[in-house]
């Protein structure tokens, strides 16, 4: 009597499988009537996990590389069907040939095929195909049956703003925020501002998160919030942002809406304004209208601090708080911002005092991306792994790719290293190199230049307002 070995998986995609041990039942029939012995370790399970690909698979991988060791302990993997095995074509040809250069055979209890008949081979294969084809009919037939539950009104997932009770959607107690947001909107309120006061209420969004522009904007452009329904005609969901697209396809939904259409229209008509609005002053290339751009950061977020003007008064904010993702002001005159700037720099000069963050200097004698080429390498190493874990390569095969790729990336490392070297630290000389940009800034340069200079010593400024408070990190 020879050993088999019995593999078992289910997956949540189709429901004619038979459970787990339904199918271990059919596959020990099977044994015994074909002489066969199924020991209690030879039996091998995956649950909920798809065929299309070995990754993932745990246990069947473990019994591929123990059919594929020296001892091969069985002579036989017996399955329900063959999609139990695998459902891609390439993959089980591949693991097939593998498997029976070590002596062991796949076998089916349900698809007979006959090894000892020219056409049992092709028997197999078509079977074989027709598990991989079921994927492909899988997939149009979820996509055939979502567009007609749209087309009934049906809704594809829950909305802000209301529960998903039987297939339908019910208005709930966050109703009342999408009417707010529609209510401010409309009496001229931005989008930044209904976040703010959102925010500051204690609203969090069904993830947890603080409202932000992008919440405020998705909620205007949702359609579901006058009685409809969003699908796209390939298929998929419609984009959350792919507002106004050809592709997104509207039916009418069995729900209450909650904002009236000519609101919505309302609506849509200042949001498509405020668009043109921006698009006409959206520059590809910004100048840099003050020296300080792109330097000052917010201690709260970590975001930049930007240009804005009050009358004839020039001050920079917060990028995030201006769009409702920050609670906390970092208003600055530009003036004052600029004065303490130089006051900080010249405390640094005068102490010789610098917050030093190192950064690798090129020799220049060697242009090679060296952290490409080793990122690379690592990625390949990586693959390498992946294909020992999945039982595609031996150990014997990964140990050689392994020190091949290794000292490639050793090598690599080298050439960076020599490539490459930190500059010496002096604070004589880099004080100096900081008096000569005070002495720049100060000057009637054009913003553009000073931005350079100061970015040629600073990687960034942080500003902590209450404390009334600039950290300069300088660059060596």
């Amino acid at each position: 009597m020879k050993l088999a070995a019995a593999y078992v998986r289910v997956s949540d995609e189709r429901q004619d499988e038979y459970s787990p041990d339904s199918q271990l039942n059919l596959i020990r029939d099977y044994a015994k009537r074909n002489d066969y012995l199924i020991p209690k370790e030879f039996v091998f399970y995956d649950d909920g996990i798809s065929a299309k690909s070995t990754k993932g698979r745990l246990e069947f991988n473990r019994m591929i590389a123990m059919a594929e060791s020296k001892d091969h302990p069985f002579d036989a993997i017996i399955v329900w069907k063959f999609s139990r095995f695998s459902r891609n074509t390439e993959d089980s040809i591949l693991l097939k040939a593998r498997l029976r250069r070590h002596n062991v055979a796949v076998l089916s209890v349900s698809e007979r095929t006959d090894e000892s008949n020219e056409f049992g081979e092709l028997i197999e294969r078509i079977i074989e195909w027709d598990d991989a084809h079921y994927l492909t009919r899988l997939s149009q037939e979820v996509k055939r049956g979502m567009l007609e539950k749209a087309s009934r009104g049906e809704p594809m997932s829950r909305q802000f703003g209301y529960d998903l009770r039987n297939k339908k959607l019910i208005p709930n107690a966050d109703a009342e925020i999408v009417r707010r947001i529609f209510r401010e909107f409309l009496s001229g309120v931005g989008m930044a501002a209904i976040a703010k006061s959102l925010n500051a209420d204690g609203f969090r969004t069904s993830r947890g998160n603080p409202a932000d522009n992008r919440f405020i904007e998705y909620t205007l452009n949702n359609p579901v919030y006058i009685g409809k329904i969003r699908w796209s005609k390939d298929g998929h969901a419609a984009s959350k942002r792919d507002y106004r697209s050809d592709n997104v396809l509207l039916f009418d939904g069995t729900h209450e809406p909650l904002i009236p259409q000519e609101d919505w229209d309302a609506a849509q008509a200042r949001l498509l304004d405020l668009k043109r609005k921006y698009t006409r002053y959206q520059r590809r290339e910004q100048p840099i209208e003050f020296m300080l751009k792109g330097l000052m950061r917010c201690s709260s977020c970590g975001a930049t601090l930007c240009l804005a003007q009050s009358g004839k008064v020039n001050y920079i904010q917060c990028h995030n708080y201006n769009r409702g993702k920050c609670s906390v002001s970092h208003c600055l005159s530009l003036n004052v911002a600029n004065r303490e700037v130089i006051a900080a720099l010249q405390h640094a000069v005068l102490t010789m005092d610098f917050n030093i963050v190192p950064r690798v200097v090129d020799t220049g004698s060697d242009t090679t991306d060296y952290d490409r080429l080793i990122r690379a390498e690592e990625r390949k190493l990586q693959k390498a792994k992946e294909a020992y874990l999945e039982g595609i390569d031996t150990i014997e095969e990964y140990r050689s790719n392994k020190q091949k790729l290794q000292k490639q990336i050793d090598y690599l490392q080298a050439e960076r290293c020599k490539q490459q070297e930190i500059k010496p630290f002096d604070k004589t000389e880099f004080a100096e190199k900081v008096s000569s940009v005070i002495r720049l800034i100060s000057s009637d340069a054009d913003e553009l230049a000073k931005n350079e200079a100061l970015r040629s010593i600073l990687q960034k400024i942080v500003y902590r307002k209450a404390p009334r408070e600039l950290i300069l990190f300088f660059y060596v």
